[in-house]
């Protein structure tokens, strides 16, 4: 098991700079049920972008991890929450803990214009605010833990699914 994670982070490392080269910016959402930010994100600083580019990393090798309500690690598996702070704690050494509405509570507000890799991406998928988090990677898809459809499982979705794309409701950041 530790050969089979070895190589498959080895392969992340090579497949990682290819997957973020567009990664500048998200212009294709619609944003119109959301304020608009007056001000312009600034540049990431070099430490900030490294540690987005960890948490991407990081994130991606937890794809396939099996779904568990109120998971909190790879072994017993993940729910959305569990999933984001274990991955924040173990690639950016950020602690952050409790629901994903909780989780919104503890980080910034982000322009969905101005997502960067690591950011994370909150949903409405229960009929109430912040009911579900993912993790933004880059190209309009993000990483999340999804509970139904039989696909338990840790994966990558696109921004622009209509499901999540109908439920998005804003993007916030606990890198900066």
């Amino acid at each position: 098991m530790f050969m089979f994670t070895l190589l498959r982070n080895a392969l992340l490392l090579l497949v990682l700079p290819v997957m973020l080269a567009g990664c500048g910016t998200l212009n294709t959402l619609s944003t119109a049920r959301l304020p608009a930010s007056q001000a312009t994100r600034p540049p990431a600083s070099a430490q900030a972008q490294e540690r987005g580019n960890n948490v991407v990393l990081y994130t991606l090798g937890m794809i396939d991890t099996g779904y568990r309500f109120g998971g909190k690690n790879p072994d017993a598996g993940f729910d959305c929450s569990g999933m984001v702070s274990y991955i924040f704690a173990q690639a950016a050494g950020v602690r952050v803990s409790g629901s994903a509405a909780d989780i919104a509570r503890q980080s910034r507000p982000v322009d969905l214009q101005q997502l960067r890799p690591g950011d994370l991406v909150f949903f409405n998928t229960l009929g109430r605010p912040f009911s579900h988090v993912g993790i933004y990677i880059g190209n309009d898809r993000f990483v999340h833990a999804p509970s139904s459809s039989g696909q338990a499982r840790v994966r990558t979705e696109s921004l622009k699914n209509r499901y999540f794309a109908q439920r998005l409701e804003a993007a916030r950041s606990l890198l900066e």
